[in-house]
Order: C-alpha cells, then sequence, then structure tokens
C-alpha cells in the first residue's frame, strides 16, 4: 500500500463513526500480537492542554537522549504528524507500509464476523506497530476522547497516568456534568501506577482523587503556588518552577501551567522508573518546544495568530491572552467551529476583544455553516461577513487588517490547520 492509498484507507474508516470502547482495539491488536504491550508509555488524558504538555515532555526527553514517541491528535496540515519519532512525522513509505499491515488484520477481523474497528482505532495500531518496529525507548501517548474506553487504554501498565484540565467538552459521549467528563478522564489511572494532575476544579479533583485513591496509586497534584511567572511577551515566557527559572516559546499563562505540570510528570518519572532526565535537558527541552496551532504567530504586516480554542476553557485562556498580550490593539476574528461545539461558550471570552469577525466552514462533515454561525453571532453587534472557503474568508480577513492590527483564527482546529497551510509548507 502507498501513502496515498494509506491515507484514503484510513479516512474511508470515518464512515465506521465514533464508538468508545475497547473490545474492537483489543481483538484488533491481538491479531497484530499486541504491539503495545512491548511499550513503555506515558499516558495522558484530559481536555485542553494534552497536546502541549505531551510536546514539553517529548522535546525534554529527547534532549536527555532517548528515542521519544509523541501520539496525538487531530493533525492540522498533514495525517503523518499524529505518529511522530523524535519530533518527526512518521515517513510516507513507512506509513503506507504499516497501514497495509493493519488493513490485513482488519480484513481478518472481518471474516471473523467482527465489525470494522473505527478510524482512530485503525490509526492507534498503526501507531503501536509503529513505536515497536522502531524499537522505541518511551511514548508519549495522548488520549482521543474521553479516557476510560478511549483506545490508547489498552495501555494496561502505564510509567505514568496524566491528566491535563478537564472542562466541559464532548458531552454526548464523556456526560453531561463536570463530574462524570473527569470520571471517563480518570479512567487512565491504573492500578499502583503514579498519576500527575493539572490542578482543577473541586468536582473533578474529587473524582481523580477517589479514583487514584481506589486504585492504590500515588497522585501529584500541580499547586499553582510553585509556579511564579516572571515575563510574558509575543516572544515567549519565562517562569520560576519550585524555584528554578524556565523560559518557553508557547504562548499564554495556560503555557506556563503546561510546562510545569510536565515538569512534575519527569520528576515522577525519574522517581518510578530507571529514566534520568538531567537538569539542562529540562531547560533547553522547554525552550526548544514548539506545538503548532496554540496561539502560534504565522504572519506579521498584520500580525496574524491562530489558536485551536474549541470549548469553554480554550476559549476563556485564549481571551486572557488577547487582552494580555494585545492590549489595545484592534484585533480582526476569523472563526469557523463545529455543529456539535456550545457555541456561545467559545465565543463569550473572546468576543469582547474582537472589532469585527469573518465567518468562515472547518473542513469536515461536523461542520456549522458560516450562515448558521452568523445567526448566533449576530447577537454580539460586531460587523461580520462569511465565506464558505476559508482561504476567502483569511484574504477578507487580512484586507481589513492594518499594519498594526491582529488577525486571530480561532474556533476548530480542522479551519486553523488549513489557515496555517496558507503561509507554512
Amino acid at each position: 500500500m502507498n501513502y496515498s492509498q494509506a491515507v484514503a484507507y484510513i479516512h474511508g474508516t470515518y464512515q465506521f463513526g465514533r464508538k468508545l470502547g475497547l473490545s474492537q482495539i483489543t481483538t484488533l491488536l491481538s491479531h497484530m500480537e499486541n504491539p503495545h504491550k512491548d511499550l513503555k508509555v506515558i499516558h495522558v488524558a484530559g481536555t485542553n492542554g494534552k497536546g502541549s504538555t505531551s510536546a514539553y515532555l517529548a522535546r525534554v526527553l529527547q534532549e536527555a537522549g532517548y528515542e521519544v514517541g509523541l501520539f496525538s491528535s487531530p493533525f492540522l496540515q498533514v495525517f503523518n504528524e499524529r505518529i511522530r519519532l523524535n519530533g518527526l512525522n512518521i515517513d510516507n513509505e513507512t506509513l503506507g507500509e504499516i497501514t497495509g499491515f493493519v488493513k490485513e488484520k482488519v480484513d481478518l477481523m472481518l471474516q471473523e464476523g467482527y465489525d470494522h474497528p473505527t478510524e482512530f482505532e485503525v490509526v492507534t495500531a498503526i501507531a503501536f506497530e509503529y513505536y515497536r518496529r522502531r524499537n522505541t525507548e518511551i511514548i508519549i501517548l495522548e488520549v482521543g476522547m474521553g479516557g476510560r474506553l478511549d483506545s490508547t487504554n489498552v495501555v494496561a501498565d502505564p510509567l505514568i497516568s496524566v491528566i491535563t484540565p478537564i472542562a466541559m467538552d464532548h458531552m454526548a459521549y464523556l456526560g453531561e456534568t463536570l463530574e462524570a467528563i473527569a470520571a471517563e478522564k480518570a479512567g487512565i489511572i491504573k492500578e499502583k501506577r503514579p498519576v500527575v494532575c493539572h490542578f482543577q476544579q473541586a468536582g473533578a479533583l474529587k473524582v481523580i482523587e477517589e479514583k487514584a485513591l481506589a486504585k492504590g496509586s500515588p497522585l501529584r497534584v500541580l499547586d499553582p503556588g510553585d509556579i511564579e511567572v516572571l515575563r510574558e511577551s509575543l516572544g515567549g515566557s519565562k517562569f520560576k518552577f519550585r524555584g528554578e527559572p524556565y523560559e518557553i516559546g508557547l504562548l499564554g499563562t495556560h503555557q506556563i501551567y503546561n510546562a510545569a505540570l510536565s515538569l512534575m510528570v519527569l520528576e515522577a518519572l525519574e522517581a518510578d522508573s530507571d529514566f534520568r532526565i538531567p537538569h539542562g535537558a529540562r531547560v533547553k527541552g522547554l525552550k526548544k518546544t514548539r506545538w503548532p496551532g496554540r496561539m502560534e504567530i504565522i504572519g506579521r504586516d498584520p500580525l496574524v495568530v491562530i489558536d485551536g480554542a474549541h470549548n469553554e476553557h480554550g476559549a476563556r485562556s485564549l481571551g486572557q491572552n488577547l487582552e494580555k498580550l494585545f492590549k489595545g490593539k484592534r484585533i480582526i476574528g476569523l472563526i469557523g467551529i463545529l455543529g456539535d461545539k456550545d457555541v456561545r461558550s467559545i465565543l463569550d471570552p473572546v468576543m469582547p476583544f474582537l472589532s469585527e469577525v469573518v465567518l468562515t466552514e472547518p473542513h469536515s462533515p461536523r461542520r456549522m455553516t458560516h450562515r448558521e454561525l452568523a445567526e448566533i453571532v449576530g447577537d454580539y453587534g460586531l460587523p461580520m461577513e462569511g465565506y464558505s472557503g476559508i482561504d476567502e474568508a483569511f484574504i477578507a480577513a487580512k484586507n481589513k487588517a492594518g499594519k498594526e492590527d491582529v488577525v486571530i483564527a480561532f474556533g476548530s482546529l480542522y479551519m486553523i490547520g488549513e489557515v496555517r497551510s496558507l503561509f507554512v509548507e
């Protein structure tokens, strides 16, 4: 199978929907001789900050001299981004070869009367097989959705389970309350394995504490009192964690917290395994970490920023960053949102900082049309126009901006990925 055939096959499995549960992935992996059982994994769940925290961990461990895999989702520009090794995407030839191997096992499942695995199950299986073949020393494994019933949760003995901030998202699948969602995320906690957790709202933290106690799993919770913010600017941030100075290039206060969380994970890793991460690797790794699509400046004159805010928690962080980094600037919003999102919870924290907006549509079957979005955005009283094409919408937004103004694209990772493609190969 070549690369084009592989990507077509993978995306073709979207028709089998989203089905949370471990029976299908367990069957598929058993047909592959269980590649996941040979891997050492740091398992990362949460609503926001999973990707950034995982990127910090991967880069620091790479700086410490380890062969490091990073499995994440979704991708912004090319599918290969989802499966990385030492900062590099899986190559096209290998992706084609391993996808062909996995498809053979899927076909065997179908012959035996099993249902077809979902897209995420297939991709998870491809990643596990890739990392086994490369004898990867450690994998940073990001949950796709939830945790308890997510395909990645077939990993029975992670080095560490990590839980980033939990907020309301994917309620149709995970539950209608913060506590219910937290219970799903806490499903990655395994018997007597260390857990490192970002500070949470009280209800979510209580659920996590109870789960860790029931599993006999030592729990460390990030204390914001251990963090001292020294500087935040468009060039990045400086902070101290437990008195030690660090610098990051990712923008936003929330990225300081994500970096501090990753430092706690590394402490736990050293305490409970043979991995060793020198202080210098931590300093260099955090500073060198890049995570596209999160308060990322992709253009100047005017300044063009993309941010993956697609739920209330992410939108609150975006609003705070706009106020802090672009105070007094005229800001044009380029907005595209999926139709299954709580749209007002995304817009409310950000719209007060915008001068006018251009609406568009993510390239997804779940997209909200720009006309549907306009019916909601109209209530905010800002000048607006809409385009179905993202490139056309971006040109319109950029044309509205003077040299000193800012264009901020947000609302969907699918949408900002295409905006990024207009600037970055």
